[in-house]
């Protein structure tokens, strides 16, 4: 399949698709005419690649990790080296701050809409009954 194709199927751009090819995350054959042509199996790839930067994962980090991933979810335990784990490791701690951090925002940003909304309520009360 062309690159538009695979941009349609997975929603990431033709631009980023070319990205992922420049840092090695993905390769695609030439066709006579020059166009690049994606596998079926590429579809998979590259919602696997959206999904980990989506998580917060670096490209070089995600380059290290696909030779892993045969179909999303699946790992094959022999391929993972010591360095990857210590540094997937770090990645889970990087993730795990912050989403305590958006978390924390999260609520505060829910306390003052309740107050904000509370006053407003109480205000709208007043004048209706004023």
């Amino acid at each position: 399949m062309r690159i538009g194709r695979l941009a349609e199927r997975t929603g990431v751009s033709r631009r980023l698709l070319r990205y992922y090819e420049e840092q090695g995350l993905i390769t695609s054959s030439r066709a006579l005419n020059g166009y690049r042509e994606y596998k079926e199996s590429h579809v998979d790839v590259v919602l696997q690649i959206k999904g980990l930067l989506d998580a917060g994962l670096p490209t070089r980090i995600i380059q290290q990790l696909l030779p892993c991933l045969d179909k999303p979810q699946t790992i094959y335990v022999p391929n993972v080296t010591p360095e990857m784990i210590v540094t997937l490791q770090h990645e889970q701690a990087r993730l795990s701050e912050r989403i305590e951090s958006l978390t924390r925002n999260r609520d505060a940003i829910a306390d003052y809409l309740d107050t904000v909304l509370s006053v407003k309520s109480a205000n709208t009360e007043r004048r209706a009954t004023s």
